[in-house]
């Protein structure tokens, strides 16, 4: 059993960071005593002491909880400062795409390839159970079910070997994506103004995210934990995150070597095959979508 899980619930007094305790949430400032850490983001941005606290008040917690399914869970970070995305990341998706498009998949690395990326815009995080409002604005809205990194320290320059240490924890997104709008049809196929990244990634609801997070020392491997998505209690996607192209450590590695890495900064990091656009099957109003990663957690969402 892992120690705590960090969550943002809502309460009358808005949102505050918890601790979830055996299904129990307990207010994390009143807990340890520390006023400041009312919000996950002033958690995050002074990790290094305040795991350890909570890690202790969780063995013994103070005051009264609340049972998880009597409360209103927000996304853990809800307004994350940034939300980089790896794209095609994972071997096993590569591979149908590559059927889908009728290319060969391909291996990256032989030709000296590094990871890619596109960024989310953190307005479109939404929690667990919430309702996107998505059919009105694409007819092929795809589901991707992704490991979410959390940054827990100021990271620069980092190497692939020290780079998980400059993790927080990790979480469930979902990278809901409207294939129908990215790409702007009216222009030809060379253009460089032909692709539509942030109608394609951004729209609103488009990152459904928590429903917490698990700090990575509760965590046994990133690299090998089962990654599943279901659509209305059909499972679409079944891999594992050792299907990844490029590891974790590695993303944090190739990022940090760009610009600085902050507390509270996600990475999503692929996803595996299954998705919708590998078998033109996209969401409809009234669709469920769950998925799980194993010792993460489970997110759901509800189309509309």
């Amino acid at each position: 059993m892992t120690g705590y899980k960090l969550a943002t619930l809502q309460t009358p007094d808005g949102p505050r960071a918890a601790i979830v305790v055996d299904d129990t949430a307990y207010d994390a400032a009143l807990v340890t005593g520390v006023d400041q850490y009312c919000s996950v983001q002033n958690i995050l941005d002074d990790w290094d002491r305040s795991h350890e606290k909570l890690e202790i008040a969780s063995g013994d917690p103070k005051g009264s909880g609340a049972p998880v399914a009597r409360v209103k869970l927000l996304a853990p970070i809800p307004r994350p400062s940034v939300i980089y995305c790896a794209g095609a990341n994972y071997h096993d998706h590569a591979e149908e795409m590559a059927k889908v498009t009728g290319q060969p998949a391909g291996d990256p690395r032989a030709n000296g390839a590094q990871p890619w990326f596109f960024m989310k815009s953190p307005h479109s995080v939404v929690p667990t159970d919430a309702t996107v409002h998505v059919t009105s604005y694409g007819r092929a809205i795809d589901w991707e079910a992704e490991l979410a990194i959390i940054i827990g320290r100021k990271t620069r320059n980092v190497s692939v070997e020290n780079a998980l240490r400059h993790v927080a924890g990790y979480t469930c997104g979902n990278d809901l994506s409207a294939r129908d709008q990215g790409f702007r049809l009216s222009l030809p196929d060379g253009s460089p103004f032909r692709a539509d990244w942030t109608r394609h990634k951004s729209f609103e609801g488009a990152c459904p995210m928590g429903p917490w997070i698990v700090p990575a020392s509760y965590v046994s491997d990133p690299m090998n934990l089962p990654i599943r998505l279901w659509v209305n209690d059909e499972l679409k996607q079944d891999s594992r995150s050792d299907q990844m192209i490029f590891s974790a450590a590695e993303q944090i590695s190739y990022l940090s070597d760009a610009i600085t890495l902050h507390p509270g900064d996600v990475i999503m990091t692929g996803t595996p095959a299954g998705v919708g656009a590998s078998r033109r099957e996209f969401l409809k109003a009234g669709d469920v979508v769950r998925m799980e990663i194993g010792e993460i957690g489970g997110l759901r969402s509800i189309v509309a």
